[in-house]
């Protein structure tokens, strides 16, 4: 199948053969005739699968077709990294279609507010925006009576970052006439619960959920803390043709204090996390686009916010709390059916987290051992609690203690 086949817009079909795509991934060839067929839809499917063009596509083929320039498409997503990039997308596929786009999120400027609010007065088609900072908006007044598609992605991360609430409220000021669209990594039963209160009737597609591209090579070391450093700067070393080098730590008071590591070591690491303000973070994701920067340290955040291709290397530098954010970290590398290198380092307190994401992904990551010089890490040993035992107190009253046991 070819997106000639989809039955899309000439000047869509353009601005697409423009952007060099051919064929559809296989979420766009389910989830694009769907949407064009006004169906509501929910769709769970990994991350770097093409999930932003399956809903991009056919709301833009409209627009080509039926556009009034007003506000018809409300776009909501967890983060401003993903805000941005969608917007990007947006302006992308829409070069040859008369559509405007923009992006509201928090963290910018009084002039960032401004040009959002004329935006929204004036008469924009398309609005991608966060929860929080797209009620306060609504609290200055916006006209949603023209809404026609309400999208939702990354559904999970939200409902995760407790944007429940803010979501229902924001789609209590929408006309009730409208196409519903949900995107999701993964469909745990909240995600369900949320559909069944928003979506009618929906088609549902489920692709590949909570697993890794295959093009990605995984590699696990058990490490003690003081050999992590030691031991990127070797990993770093060997691969030296890798020109983009992505480093994930749970922790945003880690960022600085790797990239001073690295750079201590001979590396040119720079940092990016929420401690950063909105213009220094694009700077520094221009600079690693670019190439400019080839080694590029970040918190979770980052995980789901940036779509940058060709990035061959993604270390852990420590087990992600969620073993969902393992998935979306080392989904940043094998974009596109590409090749890529993920490695995780795991210390003694993450092989319980190790072992939560070995069942996720229903795969054993292969373990590696560490080089020579650096000695020895530590055993993998998880401790499990086993069910309590009960024994009898000094009334005779039965009480229950909890033991604990190893697992080798």
């Amino acid at each position: 199948m070819t997106f000639k086949d989809l039955d899309l817009n000439e000047d869509l079909l353009q601005a697409i053969e423009h952007m060099g795509f051919v064929n559809p991934t296989p979420i766009q060839s389910k989830a694009i005739p769907a949407i064009l067929e006004k169906k509501d839809l929910i769709a769970c499917a990994q991350t770097g699968t093409g999930k932003t063009a399956a809903f991009i596509l056919p709301v833009l083929n409209e627009l080509a077709e039926h556009n009034d320039a007003r506000l018809s498409t409300l776009i909501i997503v967890p983060t401003r990294e993903l805000a941005i990039q969608i917007d990007q997308e947006i302006q992308g596929l829409s070069y040859f279609v008369s559509v405007g786009s923009i992006a509201i999120y928090g963290g910018g400027s009084g002039k960032d507010w401004d040009d959002q609010r004329a935006a929204l007065k004036d008469g924009v088609e398309i609005v991608v925006a966060t929860p929080g900072k797209l009620l306060s908006h609504i609290a200055q007044g916006v006209d949603f009576s023209h809404i026609k598609h309400l999208i939702l992605d990354e559904a999970d991360k939200m409902l995760d970052m407790g944007f429940a609430d803010d979501i229902l409220n924001v789609i209590s000021k929408l006309p009730g006439d409208r196409q519903n669209l949900m995107f999701s990594a993964t469909m745990p039963p909240k995600i369900r619960d949320l559909a069944k209160r928003i979506l009618k009737d929906p088609v549902e597609i489920s692709l590949s959920i909570s697993k890794p591209a295959a093009g990605v090579k995984q590699t696990v070391f058990f490490t003690f803390d003081e050999q992590k450093i030691p031991l990127i700067s070797s990993v770093l070393k060997d691969r030296e043709d890798y020109s983009s080098i992505i480093i994930f730590t749970s922790s945003k008071s880690k960022v600085n204090e790797i990239v001073h590591n690295l750079r201590k070591k001979g590396f040119k690491a720079t940092g990016v996390s929420s401690n950063l303000n909105q213009d220094e973070r694009e700077e520094v994701l221009r600079g690693f686009r670019s190439k400019r920067i080839r080694i590029l340290v970040a918190t979770d955040v980052m995980s789901r916010g940036i779509d940058i291709k060709d990035i061959n290397l993604v270390i852990n530098y420590d087990v992600p709390y969620d073993a969902e954010d393992y998935v979306h970290r080392i989904g940043r590398t094998a974009r596109a059916n590409t090749k890529g290198e993920a490695i995780t380092l795991v210390n003694e307190k993450d092989m319980r987290r190790l072992n939560q994401i070995q069942r996720l992904i229903e795969a054993e990551i292969p373990r590696q051992e560490l080089p020579e010089e650096l000695g020895k890490g530590p055993e993998f040993r998880v401790e499990v609690k086993k069910k309590r035992k009960p024994f009898h107190g000094k009334n005779g009253n039965r009480k229950f203690k909890s033991q604990k046991s190893s697992e080798q």
